[in-house]
């Protein structure tokens, strides 16, 4: 007994696709001219020409009410030249491909692949996408945009500027600077030539009325040749906006002017032995006598120390709870009753002078208060979000500085009959180094952006100083590693590098504190 064995024949591919859809696609897909699209336009069982055809066990899941708010939102949303392109597009489609392919070959999103969330007018991000590439790809002529990453001509003649003089003025001296522990005073005199002692402040005072993001392009460049300078330059910009900001006519004639040329240099003075994240702690006091006050404390970690002759100072006029009763005093060196305590011998930063202050019933002119009484706190928190771009600057410089030693000795050092950077080893570390610099420094350009806008930065100048100080960390860190032994020893400038930026993740608040202040904007205060 045998048995016959049918051979059926070979499926086509086209069959292969069409096997799995109903018997009424298939006799649909069989026929596909214009003509008998015009025939079956009548029929019931041809498809909507408003938007393509739907399986029946997706389109029983949709409910009446959101098919009608999908309906409102695509007429809102969609042009009525779009919407005809679209219909006109749809009408054409196959409908034996899947639903994949039927998705992303339309020019309108599928609503049934991303539904919108039940109960609300808002769709889903994939759809709010979908039609944010339909809009600006339909009414380019319309939508023209807003961002813009390139410098403009006077922000790349003052980055370009910068970078010459550094160059020339700063790098070539900054090792001995920082072997010797040299405070390079005759350099500010030089940065005043350029404009660059008072970024910030208007130009009837003698300053340059600079955007943040300009001042950001000056702090970086400095940075790379070191960073001592740059953060020097950046306290007294601070000084000199405050008063240029806070202080009285007769205030700013006094002391403005003479800070923006150059003539005189600032320090700010917050933090004390017991208040240091907890500024709003600080115990020095300034005990009111008629037309003056009586000081009486300490201050400590303050820089450019010793060398500057102006002080922003925050002392207690009145007892209140946190910053209400701190006040702003402007001291002058060589006041009676003010000297300086240790100079602190720091890991970096070596040619930046870090001093105590000591007040011992120091005696100042009600003049030389900064704003009212009780209001030195919200004084020096106006300037905090300035000064963490800044210090977000100077990061991205040294790690930008640190980078560029790194990759030329990857590429000239030899081991195994090859360069360094032949290796996949070093690849990957330069390659990690480079994504992070970059995104540190959009940051922090970002965040400048805004506050030159007068939009609310607090929690972007947050990120961008703890963002772009961590990265400048773990940059100068790998780019030691890279040089193995040689970025151990002061022949190359790595190791300065690394331990100059280790105070950046310190100071201007830590990097701790940032994530604070980071969280409570997301989150507001829970406690």
């Amino acid at each position: 007994m045998t048995t016959r064995q049918t051979i059926a024949p070979p499926t086509t591919k086209r069959q292969n696709k069409l096997t799995h859809l109903p018997k009424k696609s298939l006799a649909f897909s069989d026929t596909f001219s214009q003509k008998s699209l015009a025939s079956r336009s009548k029929s019931p069982l041809a498809p909507n020409l408003r938007q393509p055809r739907q399986p029946r066990q997706l389109r029983q899941l949709r409910q009446p009410q959101q098919l009608q708010q999908l309906q409102q939102l695509r007429q809102l949303r969609q042009p009525q030249q779009l919407r005809q392109q679209t219909d006109r597009r749809c009408r054409f489609i196959a409908h034996t491909a899947d639903l994949s392919a039927l998705h992303f070959r339309s020019f309108a999103p599928n609503p049934f692949i991303h539904p919108p969330t039940p109960k609300t007018l808002h769709p889903s991000p994939t759809i709010c996408y979908q039609y944010s590439k339909d809009i600006s790809h339909t009414q380019e002529t319309e939508r023209k945009t807003a961002v813009n990453f390139d410098l403009d001509e006077e922000q790349s003649e003052i980055r370009d500027m910068v970078r010459r003089f550094t160059e020339r003025e700063i790098t070539p001296y900054a090792g001995a600077w920082d072997e010797n522990n040299h405070f390079p005073r005759e350099i500010y005199t030089h940065m005043a030539e350029l404009g660059l002692m008072g970024m910030t402040t208007p130009e009837e005072y003698s300053g340059s009325s600079l955007s943040r993001l300009s001042g950001a392009l000056v702090y970086e460049e400095l940075a790379k040749g070191e960073m001592a300078t740059s953060v020097g330059l950046s306290v007294h910009n601070m000084v000199t906006g405050s008063i240029a900001r806070f202080g009285t006519a007769e205030q700013r004639q006094r002391w403005v002017t003479s800070l923006a040329t150059g003539q005189l240099l600032g320090a700010f003075s917050l933090s004390e032995t017991a208040s240091g994240s907890d500024a709003a702690s600080l115990q020095c006091r300034a005990e009111s006598r008629g037309d003056s006050y009586i000081l009486n404390g300490s201050k400590m970690w303050v820089t450019n120390g010793g060398e500057a002759d102006i002080y922003l100072l925050m002392a207690r006029t009145s007892a209140g709870k946190g910053g209400a009763g701190v006040s702003c005093f402007i001291i002058e060196k060589g006041t009676p009753g003010f000297s300086f305590g240790k100079t602190e011998r720091k890991m970096g930063l070596h040619s930046s002078p870090t001093r105590e202050l000591i007040f011992e019933d120091c005696t100042i002119p009600a003049f030389n208060r900064l704003g009212e009484e009780g209001q030195g706190f919200k004084i020096a928190l106006s300037s905090l979000d300035g000064g963490r771009i800044n210090i977000g600057a100077v990061a991205v410089g040294v790690a930008q500085a640190a980078f560029d030693v790194a990759c030329n000795y990857a590429r000239e050092r030899e081991q195994f009959g090859h360069p360094i950077g032949a290796f996949q080893a070093i690849q990957f570390m330069l390659a990690d180094m480079a994504i992070k610099i970059e995104a540190a420094r959009l940051l922090v350009y970002y965040t400048a952006y805004r506050l030159d806008a007068g939009q609310s930065a607090s929690m972007n100048a947050a990120m961008a100083k703890c963002f772009a100080t961590d990265t400048a960390m773990e940059v100068t860190t790998n780019a030691v590693q890279v040089l193995g032994g040689a970025g151990y020893v002061r022949d190359y400038p790595v190791e300065r590098y690394m331990r100059d930026v280790k105070v950046a993740q310190i100071f201007e608040g830590t990097n701790q504190i940032q994530r604070i202040v980071i969280a409570r904007a997301l989150l507001g205060n829970l406690r």
